[in-house]
């Protein structure tokens, strides 16, 4: 069964989240600091993360930074729970390594719908076999991804993202398009994150120099090619 792991230090909040998940069937632990919140994943990693940002101590985005630089915590979809508004903060929370971003206050209803749309888009079912585009390959089995035989890292939604432009090479994608095949249909998701992930997958291949096969194509999209 799905287990998620709330890391809010405000109990109301708390006790807001849990009674949701719960009326929804899904089981949760609570944690009141990012320091609790290291020794409940260790101990048992989560399904997925709701995280508080502004926590005493260690803050939420530095845990999430923390937990994707992590070989055994990388794969574990983080949303961001917050009261920063503004733009440059989603982003900011986008770019540290949060799948999405919730802002205070927030219905049960649209925490939930949140939820699931992550938990559909990270949970991997396929079957296809490895995809090899020189020497960058992907095994959506395994949900392993290596750059000339060494293994990358990728938070769930980059994953997802290049598995889908490896899937479907030298077409062009909107903005718009591509919200709709990797993060689907409904979900509340703003066209800016596809720059903000396309952005850090981009970041995550450089080392071997295949972020060349992520090309921005001006005023129509993103597309993904491995012609010279």
């Amino acid at each position: 069964m799905t287990r998620i792991l709330i890391v809010e230090d405000e109990q109301a909040i708390r006790e807001m989240i849990g009674f949701a998940l719960k009326k929804d069937g899904l089981q949760f632990e609570e944690v009141g600091d990012a320091e609790q919140a290291l020794v409940a994943i260790a101990s048992n990693p989560p399904d997925l993360l709701l995280l508080d940002w502004m926590l005493p101590g260690m803050s939420g985005v530095e845990l999430a930074r923390r937990l994707r630089r992590e070989e055994t915590t990388v794969d574990i979809p983080i949303i961001l729970l917050t009261a920063r508004a503004g733009e440059s903060d989603r982003v900011h929370g986008l770019e540290v390594g949060a799948d999405d971003y919730i802002t205070k206050p927030f219905s049960p209803r649209e925490l939930i719908a949140r939820v699931h749309a992550v938990l559909r888009r990270t949970q991997t079912t396929s079957d296809e076999s490895p995809i090899r585009f020189d020497g960058l390959s992907l095994d959506p089995v395994g949900h392993r991804v290596e750059m000339d035989g060494e293994a990358l890292s990728l938070a769930p939604t980059e994953f997802r993202l290049l598995q889908f432009f490896m899937n479907n090479p030298d077409r062009v994608y909107s903005r718009e398009r591509l919200l709709d095949y990797v993060w689907g249909r409904g979900v509340f998701v703003e066209e800016r994150t596809v720059d903000v992930h396309i952005r850090r997958l981009r970041k995550a291949l450089t080392q071997r120099g295949y972020d060349r096969f992520i090309q921005t194509v001006r005023g129509a999209g993103y597309r993904f090619s491995a012609r010279d």
